[in-house]
């Protein structure tokens, strides 16, 4: 008893196109990662940026309450001729600690607004993976079933992936809200 199976399709032009799809699919999402890798390598380095920015601002704010106790312990226990010398180095050092602080806090923050910035663009090439790779998955399903309705589905995922990753590289300021929350 021999079966006979046969490999070829019913219709061709449907596998034709699933594998367009597929291959147009793949070779966005390969650039896509590429250039998100880039993007989460300049998150990281503005998030350390920041991070370094406040801890020296704690830093130069812990500094300043140190040496405005030290000088108000000395002016209040010291001869204030004696004092004097070093109630000016106390001085000199709360004037430049007070000056330092404005300028740590306002770097801090536009590091900190640099990768809010930057985040968007990173969610944008996230929803674009999940979607393009959503869309192949689908396009293989409809290679297998021998039927349009799931290419159509996968061109549609398709279509929002590849605008998402055209947003993500123009820079668009298009950010996928309800996405980003829902798996956020």
């Amino acid at each position: 008893m021999e079966v006979e199976l046969s490999a070829e399709a019913k219709d061709k032009r449907l596998n034709r196109f699933v594998a367009l799809t597929v291959v147009i699919l793949s070779v966005s999402t390969g650039l896509g990662n590429i250039k998100d890798g880039n993007i989460v390598q300049a998150m990281a380095q503005a998030q350390a940026d920041s991070l370094d920015r406040w801890n020296e601002y704690q830093a130069t704010r812990t500094k300043l309450h140190i040496v405005e106790t030290a000088r108000a312990e000395l002016a209040a226990s010291a001869d204030p001729a004696r004092a004097a010398p070093a109630l000016a180095i106390f001085d000199a050092d709360t004037a430049k600690y007070k000056a330092e602080s404005p300028a740590l806090a306002r770097e801090a923050k536009e590091f900190s607004a640099r990768y809010d910035a930057i985040n968007v663009h990173d969610d944008q090439f996230d929803a674009a993976e999940a979607a393009l790779t959503t869309a192949i998955s689908i396009a293989a399903v409809a290679a297998l079933t021998e039927s349009w309705l799931p290419l159509i589905a996968a061109w549609v995922f398709g279509a929002f992936g590849l605008f998402m990753t055209l947003c993500g590289f123009a820079g668009w300021p298009f950010h996928p809200d309800v996405l980003s929350t829902l798996l956020g």
